[in-house]
């Protein structure tokens, strides 16, 4: 092994150490975010105090984000494909009106490095794709709420209207009784309705999963049953042939006694 790759492992490795130690430091971080970013959206008549409060702590957790992206970009042994690899963080931190989906990232990131050995994979995607939906349809709440309110012709005026509007989008039903009229709710409709048909797509092909693991179950319990039939007959036929053998040594030896 070379030099270059040597320190290129250990570049690795201390990247996987830093990743590993800080994904619940910024769950815990992305919570907060959330806390700070949905609190003036659903109370508008939050005092200036507090919402400087949550402007601070937004701000905050910004700082934060951009610091471990720092760090991580730091530690990669080839920082342009790490640049490359997680354009999306890079994007959060550039534009700050994506930050809240900075949450939705960490969640999902969360739920890859912290599976349970003894779940399935099946089972995994399933509770993750559930708490993504669920996260999905909050914060895109907040957000068309945040760009609705009080524009003219708006007929998203609350909260209950804006989790009614996100929960018929992101599951394509769209009944239509609520809409964004303003360019920046149109814009959270766009990104709703791509996650509403990626998650859609999860949650068809874990079924498919299920219903393919059920059937195989199936054809192997068959199987099984198959082969132990088939060995029962064979020693049935083997019990059979040695009493054959057994009457049939008998039989010349009763004879001849009877003889004597």
């Amino acid at each position: 092994m070379s030099k270059a790759e040597a320190e290129s492992r250990r570049s690795e490795a201390r990247l996987e150490e830093w990743r590993s130690r800080t994904v619940v430091p910024m769950v815990v971080a992305a919570a907060v975010f959330l806390a700070a970013y949905a609190w003036p959206i659903i109370d508008p008549g939050l005092p200036a105090v507090w919402e400087g409060v949550c402007a601070a702590l937004l701000a905050a957790v910004w700082a934060l984000f951009a610091a471990d992206y720092a760090v991580r970009l730091w530690l990669a042994p080839r920082r342009w494909v790490f640049v490359r690899r997680n354009w999306f963080d890079l994007l959060v931190l550039l534009a700050p009106m994506l930050q809240s989906l900075r949450l939705v990232q960490v969640i999902m990131v969360l739920g890859l490095v912290n599976k349970r050995a003894s779940m399935t994979m099946r089972a995994s995607v399933s509770k993750y794709s559930i708490a993504a939906a669920l996260l999905i349809v909050f914060c895109a709440a907040l957000a068309v709420l945040d760009a609705e309110r009080g524009a003219p012709g708006a007929v998203i005026r609350t909260f209950p209207d804006a989790l009614w509007w996100a929960a018929t989008t992101v599951t394509t039903v769209g009944y239509g009784d609520m809409y964004p009229v303003t360019a920046g709710g149109r814009i959270v409709a766009g990104v709703l309705f791509t996650a509403g048909i990626a998650l859609l797509g999860v949650v068809t092909a874990t079924l498919a999963s299920w219903f393919v693991e059920k059937f195989n179950e199936g054809q192997e319990n068959a199987a099984a049953t198959q082969k132990q039939m088939a060995e029962l007959t064979e020693e049935v036929r083997t019990l059979r042939a040695e009493l054959a053998a057994a009457k049939a040594t008998a039989g010349p030896a009763a004879d001849t006694a009877s003889d004597r």
